[in-house]
């Protein structure tokens, strides 16, 4: 009732008995085993990706060894290095050809200072360059990384003609110029020391008693001819010409404000010239009651001791046979301490209008100077200054 018949085998399987459609159902069964014996496997896809992976790690290790080794090759076979600079170069330095140097001996000295990149080009443009043109000895002003081309031009344009090279530093004494003019033209310095006993032949005032202060600090460049007479006086006129630049052309005056400047030079960093300048026009008032006129300077009293420090003993404050002493004698001291720069005789000239009588470098390293308006405020920055001495090395404050 509403059942399926029940199923009965015997009906269409008698004995013997092959039914047509026997035979394609076998066939469809082979067909479908051997479509699925194709098929790879799921463990066969991994495997085939694991050595799709080995073998892109294995090419690009092999791709960074080839790699490596050719930049090492390179390096060996000096294929990286820079054949020569471009351009002008950069910076200064002072170069010297000595007498006898050839172009290959210049080009490897040019090399070694990193005026050129490799000697071999040089020579290379010396060889195609220079038109017979020969370099002369002496010292030029050279740049840094100039190419082949330029350096040669350099040594041997007009630019580059030989030459006395000569870098005469600021605040540096009398000697101390001389020592480095020396050094520079091979003039001997009792030839230096010989011309300065007679200042006034330089035009320079009557209270004049050496060079000191006008030996303008600068580069110079000296022909090879040019003998210590006129080495001094073209080093004397910078400082005259610096002076009337700043307005100053009377002599008299002229020597003040050069020993002013020397002091300034002397006791305070470039930012802080107009500053002291003003605390030290301060000092020089006939009004002034804080110090009675005196600038106390421990430059200036040092300078009168033929030494360089800071260290004075009260002894050496207190004595006023040194005519350098601005302890112990009021005004300006004799005369100039050493060569000014540019700046500090423009500060002299035109001193900042300060209230401050008094001004100390807390600070040696940074050049950090503290002023003040009475001695007690002083005093404060004083302590200051000796507690940063405590921690630096012995000698270093004095």
């Amino acid at each position: 009732m509403g059942t399926e018949p029940e199923y009965e085998p015997t009906a269409h399987h008698d004995a013997g008995y092959e039914p047509e459609t026997a035979a394609p159902v076998a066939g469809l069964f082979e067909e479908t085993e051997t479509r699925r014996s194709r098929r790879p496997s799921r463990e066969k896809q991994r495997r085939r990706r694991r050595r799709t992976i080995v073998m892109l790690v294995v090419l690009v290790f092999f791709a960074g060894v080839v790699f490596g080794l050719t930049l090492f090759l390179r390096d060996l076979l000096g294929m990286n290095d820079i054949k020569d600079y471009e351009g002008a170069g950069t910076g200064s330095v002072s170069f010297t050809v000595a007498e006898g140097d050839g172009p290959l001996v210049i080009g490897n000295k040019l090399e070694t200072a990193d005026i050129v990149a490799t000697s071999k080009e040089f020579v290379n443009a010396f060889q195609t360059e220079s038109d017979g043109r020969e370099i002369q000895p002496g010292s030029y002003e050279m740049k840094q990384q100039m190419s082949s081309s330029s350096a040669l031009e350099a040594l041997l344009g007009e630019q580059g003609a030989a030459v006395h090279y000569a870098a005469v530093a600021r605040d540096l004494r009398q000697g101390e110029v001389f020592e480095i003019l020396s050094a520079s033209t091979g003039i001997p310095i009792t030839e230096f020391d010989a011309l300065a006993k007679d200042p006034q032949a330089f035009g320079l005032p009557a209270a004049a008693v050496s060079l000191e202060g006008y030996l303008h600090p600068g580069e110079y460049r000296f022909p090879l001819d040019q003998d210590a007479n006129s080495i001094l006086t073209e080093m004397v006129d910078g400082s005259f010409a610096t002076l009337e630049e700043a307005g100053i052309t009377d002599p008299a005056e002229q020597y003040r404000i050069l020993t002013k400047a020397s002091i300034i030079q002397a006791e305070a960093g470039e930012a802080d010239y107009a500053k002291v300048a003003g605390a030290i026009q301060n000092r020089l008032r006939a009004d002034n009651v804080e110090t009675s006129g005196l600038i106390q300077s421990d430059a200036t009293v040092t300078y009168g001791l033929g030494r360089k420090s800071y260290d004075l003993t009260p002894e050496e404050k207190a004595d006023k046979s040194n005519p350098y002493n601005t302890y112990a004698n009021p005004g300006l001291p004799v005369g100039p301490i050493g060569s000014p720069s540019t700046e500090a005789i423009q500060a002299a000239a035109n001193p900042a209008d300060v209230p401050f009588y008094y001004w100390v470098t807390v600070n040696l390293d940074t050049g950090q100077t503290e002023f003040s308006s009475t001695l007690a405020e002083h005093a404060k920055y004083v302590a200051q200054y000796q507690e940063w001495c405590g921690t630096q090395k012995p000698g270093r404050c004095g």
